[in-house]
């Protein structure tokens, strides 16, 4: 999330805008409500978390390859340090390939991660990295890379005929599945709408899934968070339609702070969905200290290494796969022990583990 001082004015401008007017907006929780719904968990904070046995998406849902002795073994992990969530991408594509076998796998999820004490934040849509996903197989990684195989939702399958259809049906039938599930915590509904250059094009679709799960009406909140302030017309969306405040930020202490302070402003619940890069100066002890200060809901990017190979930065590979002095993302190794004890100490202490 890129900041500009006279972009974080006119957000402010935004926000002062809208604030509890927007309760009278349909279908979006009041203000008071979103607030009680906070006030009846703990500090949330865990990670985003794919398995460290998928490269992407599918290959964490898809029959073949979902593994539920991994997931077990590494949200033990989360628990042990005091993680009370998790933020989890589906893909609409393991659901086209089989929407009840899909569906029996996000349960058994749920189940692993509720005996660990976890909730769920599940993202539907995203923009970011590979456009043409396909069933079947995934790709090995490639070596060095930051999420090789890493998939964007629908992606360029948005053209095709029906697609849009098809896509109504697939987000209809989870959230109404799940809608009374205590397991999920919030619907994510877009990652980073106006990724990958899309801009203002992804506004279309951000606009539907909204309009698809108001229709729904889950008992879990809505929302789709902030992450380039530069996007004015999707920015003011989310804004305006999420029932919670979430938002990206992989800047400095300094700069995050300013932003928790701005969303704040709202008075809606904020809840801060991607943080956490070493080499940008976004870290656990700079970091998530502010945000439990703020009460700020704090998930970083990335619990164990693996197929995603995120322990490397998003713009420098390291074509020889050695592992990196400095982890970009990422808390532990696969056989659970931490990248730095200092930090998973830190994380505990916070959560008054220790």
């Amino acid at each position: 999330m890129k900041i500009k001082s006279l972009l974080i004015i006119a957000l402010l401008f935004l926000l002062s805008s809208f604030s509890r007017a927007q309760t009278t907006k349909s279908g979006v929780w009041s203000a008071e409500k979103a607030n009680a719904w906070y006030a009846q968990h703990k500090w949330i904070n865990g990670a985003n978390f794919t398995p460290s046995t998928a490269i992407n998406q599918l290959e964490m849902w898809q029959a073949d390859t979902f593994a539920p002795k991994t997931i077990d073994r590494e949200l033990g992990y989360a628990e042990g340090i005091g993680f009370n969530a998790m933020r989890v991408f589906l893909h609409s594509m393991a659901w086209q390939q089989d929407p009840k076998g899909f569906k029996q796998r996000v349960s058994s999820y749920l189940s692993i991660a509720d005996k660990h004490h976890i909730q769920t934040i599940f993202v539907f849509f995203d923009d970011c990295w590979n456009p043409d996903a396909k069933p079947g197989k995934q790709p090995e990684p490639k070596t060095g890379i930051h999420n090789s195989g890493w998939l964007q939702d629908p992606g360029n399958r948005i053209k095709d005929a029906g697609e849009v259809a098809l896509l109504q049906k697939y987000v209809t039938d989870v959230l109404t599945t799940f809608k009374h599930d205590k397991r999920i915590l919030l619907w994510d509904l877009f990652n980073e709408p106006g990724n990958s250059s899309k801009n203002d094009a992804s506004l279309h679709l951000l606009t539907q899934i909204f309009s698809w799960a108001r229709t729904v009406n889950p008992d879990q909140p809505i929302s789709a968070g902030l992450w380039d302030w530069s996007l004015e017309k999707l920015n003011t969306f989310q804004l305006t339609h999420s029932d919670v405040i979430t938002y990206h930020d992989y800047e400095d202490p300094d700069k995050h702070e300013r932003v928790v302070q701005i969303l704040k402003a709202n008075g809606r619940p904020v809840i801060c969905t991607e943080y956490m890069a070493r080499l940008r100066n976004s870290t656990f002890e700079n970091t998530m200290p502010i945000l439990k200060k703020e009460n700020v809901g704090a998930i970083n990017w990335g619990l164990v290494s693996g197929k995603t190979n995120t322990i490397y930065a998003w713009d420098t590979p390291m074509p020889n796969g050695d592992d990196p002095k400095v982890w970009f993302h990422d808390v532990f190794r696969k056989d659970g022990t931490p990248y730095k004890q200092d930090e998973v100490n830190l994380i505990k202490q916070l959560n008054n583990k220790q």
